[in-house]
């Protein structure tokens, strides 16, 4: 982030930065909204990212990744291992590049994003990110955990929400620091159970049982479906590491950034394929079939590491979308404007779940496809435009209101509009190249991403002209 607050028009040209002392207290609500964090303010270690993305998918909906690759897409369980490291491998890939951003300009992933899509044409990612983020993804791992206590203690599945909706907003609200604490205490909780629960599928599953004849249609809908769970991440990237030292190696922070996502839902998705094998109704019960083969004791606390889990995924949830809701250009008293975002958002995203209580796989399985419609253009545009500036710095006017650019948000809505029309393959619509040909199963990511890329790449003005150093970075 380039900002001169001694250069003439700096007032204009220069975004707020983030007022207040927030430091690296744990107790005490983060300050602002999505201003650039000063550089007295930064702290931590990239290390940290390590448990602040592996625990968040130590959670059942990524062992269900797996169970989806095997009991609907009908691959066998060595076919599903293949997908699962290819989509999760991508998705991991792309979020470590744009976790790396995050450090040396100080600002979150949604409004580093207007730099390629421009202030009002960032409202289409910022939107379906505050959509997807504060009520998608927050319904989905809330039901998760609700139904995961309910059936550990007998409670009413309504009130086993309320307690996990109210626990999770609690942590998003108080902001960073906390998020980044709380996922690092759960993860050795976490990391525990469920590599001994893990060990207990593998041992049990039925690793040679053939495929129902997913074939490479199954082969690239698993695809799709972990690098939507993944990517799914991506649009959070620099929320968690633009409180890092600028000083601090970009390498350091994207490897422990994406090891985290790797090997959490590579792990728990290969054991999803392996539960899927066993006896049981999969698709009907996936939970039921995943703790029954283990010894009572162990499956009484999966289930609560199954919630807790979800608790994880979601503090992030809430968190990163209150800043992306932020990034719209919502206006709040600004020195709480992120925290009232995150308690109003989680009030909606608790009324969004309760009434997914009922018939949630089936739910999650187009979920899981239908962010990645929408993610992979978003990705097509964000690494191109990585590409195009060669090195170059995102510059302090490229993120403030004034900011006109038509060119990204052009290249995201064509490579979503073709590769939907034409490559969607859901129970609601089947595009015409799927109907076609069947085998191809949904490919809609692919598409999307590499239309969006490639229009980028060569619309006109869409090189970024030369940033100032880092070094110019205001204290406060």
């Amino acid at each position: 982030m380039t900002i001169k607050p001694d250069a003439p028009g700096s007032a204009l040209d220069s975004p707020p930065v983030r007022e207040g002392r927030y430091g690296d207290r744990v107790i005490a609500v983060e300050p602002g909204g999505a201003e650039f964090i000063p550089l007295d303010e930064r702290h931590g270690r990239p290390l940290h990212l390590l448990w602040t993305w592996t625990s968040p998918n130590l959670e059942f909906a990524t062992v269900f990744l797996g169970v989806l690759a095997v009991a609907a897409f009908g691959l066998s369980f060595w076919q599903a291992v293949a997908a699962i490291l290819v989509g999760t491998g991508l998705g991991a890939i792309s979020h470590g590049v744009l976790s790396a951003r995050g450090p040396a300009h100080g600002l979150p992933q949604m409004i580093l994003s207007r730099a390629p899509f421009g202030y009002r044409g960032n409202l289409l990612p910022a939107g379906l990110n505050s959509i997807a983020s504060g009520i998608g993804w927050f319904a989905v791992n809330s039901v998760s955990a609700a139904l995961a206590l309910t059936t550990l203690t007998g409670l009413p599945s309504a009130m086993c929400l309320a307690f996990v909706v109210l626990l999770q907003v609690t942590v998003g609200f108080f902001g960073h620091n906390l998020v980044h604490a709380f996922e690092r205490f759960a993860f050795p909780v976490l990391a525990v159970i469920f590599v001994i629960g893990s060990a207990i599928i593998l041992a049990n599953a039925d690793l040679s049982a053939p495929g129902s004849g997913g074939g490479t249609g199954g082969f690239l809908l698993t695809v799709g479906a972990t690098f939507g769970y993944v990517a799914g991440w991506n649009p959070y990237a620099a929320d968690y590491t633009r409180y890092l030292p600028p000083g601090v190696s970009g390498r350091a922070v994207g490897w422990f950034a994406g090891a985290g996502i790797f090997s959490s839902c590579a792990l728990l998705s290969i054991v999803g394929a392996a539960s899927a094998t066993m006896a049981g109704d999969a698709l009907g019960d996936p939970t039921g079939v995943f703790t029954g083969h283990l010894p009572g004791p162990l499956a009484d606390l999966t289930l609560l590491v199954i919630a807790l889990g979800a608790v994880c995924a979601n503090a992030l949830n809430v968190y990163s979308g209150s800043l992306s809701i932020v990034a719209l250009g919502v206006r709040l008293p600004l020195a709480l404007r992120r925290a009232i975002v995150a308690a109003l958002a989680g009030v909606l995203g608790f009324l969004v779940a309760l009434g997914g209580l009922r018939d949630a796989g089936h739910a999650y399985e187009g979920f899981l496809l239908i962010i990645a419609y929408w993610i992979g253009p978003w990705l097509g545009v964000m690494l191109t435009d990585l590409v195009l500036r060669r090195g170059r710095l995102i510059t302090a006017a490229e993120v403030m209101p004034g900011h006109r650019r038509w060119q990204g948000a052009t290249a995201m809505a064509t490579g979503m509009v073709v590769s939907i029309a034409l490559f969607c393959n859901q129970s609601l619509y089947v595009g015409p190249i799927p109907s076609a040909v069947p085998a191809i199963g949904d490919i809609t990511f692919v598409v999307g991403f590499l239309l969006a890329a490639l229009l980028y790449a060569f619309l006109p003005g869409t090189r970024p002209t030369a940033s100032v150093p880092v070094g110019e970075l205001p204290t406060r």
